[in-house]
């Protein structure tokens, strides 16, 4: 069966001689794996245009009993080098596509899901967008997506609203529960929990409330800014703690550090 498919590319591999293998998440589809023959070729119409953080209208044959489906065709909608090589933006795109390729399987596409991932890519690609606000707010909305959304309205230990830290410099982020916290509400052992500047809980706040990736994309303040790669962070490990079979995640020590630099 031949069918089209909007596709976000999650990884590549060579194959043989001309090859390739991609792993692909599509709209209709999920996480697939796909061959495109000859595709190393540099005469090849497909050469180049398969590469991780791509996003693609693809067509496909398609036969559900096959493991590895067949690219027919392909033609590139949105590619991160349209704005410009940044190490930062290529640390982001590549903790995203990531997440998704590790918590993500081969049963069946999830619409919702697949809007957020091409969303946040097509903000992504543009040059210009506030990258670490815009991480920050794809975190979010992808852990509400998994039904893990922290907490972040009240102490999620002891219920008690955040306005009462009106004169700390400091909240808390627990992992588990998952939420903002008060001081002094927090098990005295530390464990999972981080300390947050109240100026980075206040945007992960307004992150919550922001509804679209172009919003989030689009920037803020300053003193906004220096506190986004923080939460991105945060959330990055929030997801890594609550994520069942995600492996290892040999990333997020690498991103954290490109994106505190």
């Amino acid at each position: 069966m031949i069918v089209k498919t909007r596709a976000v590319v999650l990884r590549e591999v060579k194959y043989r001689d001309q090859s390739k293998i991609v792993t692909l998440y599509t709209r209709e589809f999920g996480r697939l794996s796909a061959i495109l023959k000859g595709a190393r070729n540099p005469k090849s119409r497909l050469a180049g245009i398969f590469t991780a953080g791509n996003v693609l209208d693809t067509i496909l044959y398609q036969r559900p009993e096959r493991e590895v489906q067949l690219v027919s065709d392909a033609s590139l909608v949105s590619c991160p080098m349209s704005a410009g090589a940044d190490i930062e933006r290529f640390g982001v795109l590549y903790a995203l596509i990531d997440l998704v390729r590790r918590s993500t399987g081969h049963d069946g596409g999830n619409p919702r899901l697949f809007a957020l991932v091409e969303s946040t890519l097509l903000e992504l690609n543009r040059e210009g967008a506030a990258y670490r606000r815009l991480h920050a707010w794809f975190l979010l909305r992808f852990i509400s997506l998994e039904g893990f959304a922290p907490e972040l309205s009240r102490c999620v230990l002891s219920g008690r609203g955040l306005s009462e830290a009106a004169g700390d410099n400091e909240l808390l982020f627990v992992m588990n529960p998952g939420g903002l916290a008060l001081r002094g509400s927090a098990h005295p052992d530390g464990r999972n929990i981080t300390a947050v500047p109240v100026g980075a809980a206040r945007l992960l706040c307004r992150l919550e409330r922001t509804a679209t990736a172009a919003e989030a994309a689009a920037g803020g303040k300053e003193t906004e800014t220096e506190h986004a790669g923080l939460c991105g962070t945060i959330l990055h490990a929030y997801c890594r703690h609550h994520l069942e079979d995600a492996g290892p995640d040999r990333s997020l020590a690498v991103i954290s550090r490109l994106l505190s630099e």
